[in-house]
């Protein structure tokens, strides 16, 4: 069986791992072993902080509409309720947009609700 010499791939994927690897501290960049490590790490990380940021978004969302709610009387999770009621689907994030830029029309939507 003749012999595999690898050390043009080998080259590849570490220069794409050097690549990525980018930024980060010390032995974290330099050496082939610990960056595949952290590579790996950052992969999951970033995977779990994708789900975090459409927590954070939704709660900035309630809080947006929580601040326009508040100047016409009412509170958010009562507003929701109203919402839930007259059957009216909008979501979270329109009316957070309406809240912050269009406080007039925000306030039509609150009081068609109400």
């Amino acid at each position: 069986m003749p012999r595999v010499k690898r050390a043009v791939i080998a080259k590849k994927k570490h220069k794409k791992l050097r690549a990525r690897a980018r930024g980060r501290r010390l032995l974290n960049r330099t050496t082939i072993k610990r960056a595949r490590q952290m590579d790996l790490k950052s992969g999951v990380k970033a995977y779990a902080d994708r789900k975090v940021k459409k927590r954070t978004m939704r709660a900035l969302w309630n809080i947006r509409i929580n601040a326009g709610l508040r100047p016409l009387g009412l509170t958010y999770s009562r507003f929701i309720n109203l919402l839930k009621k007259a059957n009216v689907e909008i979501d979270r994030k329109v009316l957070s947009q309406l809240a912050k830029d269009h406080p007039e029309i925000f306030a039509k939507v609150v009081e068609k609700v109400s």
